[in-house]
């Protein structure tokens, strides 16, 4: 399951990919066009930022804007930055891979192996959508 962070991050997005990539979007048009609350959404925001998927400008014409072309940025790649593993279990992670601790043999778990499918299958079509295809600007 997302967390309200990583859809209220997605939300927001979108939002900015679908405005004019000329000009910065303030917060308070993103917070009050996709309910997302201004205090919480000013910390994703900056957590985007600090990740170099968006810049920000300050003062009058000021907001957040893409740094990057939403063609190349990747549902994965904002899942990660937002919340982190896309794995259900760390043995399974591919970027924050941990071993299990009530584990003794992760070649004989079949739970590991079931979720290293899911993983791979929910990897495959997160890492084949893009921010502009989320935002209705490229095909799906």
């Amino acid at each position: 399951m997302l967390s309200k962070k990583t859809k209220y991050g997605l939300k927001a997005l979108i939002y900015i990919a679908r405005q004019n990539a000329t000009a910065p979007v303030l917060i308070s048009d993103i917070s009050e066009k996709e309910q997302i609350p201004k205090k919480f959404l000013e910390a994703i925001l900056l957590d985007l930022k600090k990740f170099g998927i968006l810049g920000s400008k300050k003062g009058k014409g000021g907001g957040y804007y893409l740094m990057k072309d939403p063609n190349t940025v990747t549902a994965a790649t904002l899942i990660r930055v937002l919340d982190g593993p896309i794995a259900m279990l760390p043995c399974v992670s591919l970027n924050f891979y941990e071993r299990c601790d009530d584990c003794p043999d992760e070649d004989a778990c079949s739970l590991h192996h079931f979720l290293e499918n899911v993983r791979d299958s929910t990897l495959n079509m997160l890492q084949d959508k893009t921010l502009a295809m989320l935002a209705g600007l490229g095909e799906y």
